[in-house]
């Protein structure tokens, strides 16, 4: 299955962070990394901290939907991700965006992430490697582009 995970990382070394979970998410057993998006830049939303370093994969997987989501957590532990508060600075952030053409509402997943469309971190580097991808349930990457023109997102590498 076709999925595109988010990656960021605001706390110690956040590049170094996201080029390791990219490496991680590429050597999980039937999962090959397709593409990756460049390195974004980018305050913090609906939180404090320094900026943060966010990057889009997109990955032909095995897993069903909740492995995957277990598979990215374990990543994010490894790299000491505590969840203290809502929207706390976080070693590694790695979120399931999409899964296939898939709308999952569970207690666990929710997909397409909610907000994802409201991001500019996540929506420009996604539409860097998908500028034609349309959002299952929602519509055209490109329609929503415009709506996160103002939030600061530079890519950086």
């Amino acid at each position: 299955m076709i999925a595109f995970v988010g990656i960021g990382a605001n706390v110690g070394d956040a590049q170094a962070n996201v080029l390791d979970a990219l490496r991680r998410l590429a050597l999980l057993d039937g999962t090959t990394v397709i593409e990756t998006s460049g390195l974004y830049r980018t305050a913090p939303v609906d939180a404090t901290g320094p900026d943060y370093i966010n990057a889009v994969a997109c990955i032909d997987t095995s897993f069903d939907p909740y492995e995957l989501l277990g598979a990215l957590q374990d990543i994010e532990q490894a790299h000491g991700r505590e969840r203290p508060y809502r929207n706390a600075p976080r070693t590694l952030d790695m979120d399931l965006l999409l899964y296939g053409e898939q709308v999952i509402q569970s207690d666990v997943l929710t997909v397409p992430h909610p907000r994802m469309h409201e991001r500019g971190f996540v929506l420009a580097p996604l539409a860097e490697i998908a500028p034609d991808l349309v959002i299952p349930g929602l519509g055209p990457i490109h329609d929503y582009l415009p709506l996160v023109a103002s939030q600061a997102v530079k890519k950086v590498y």
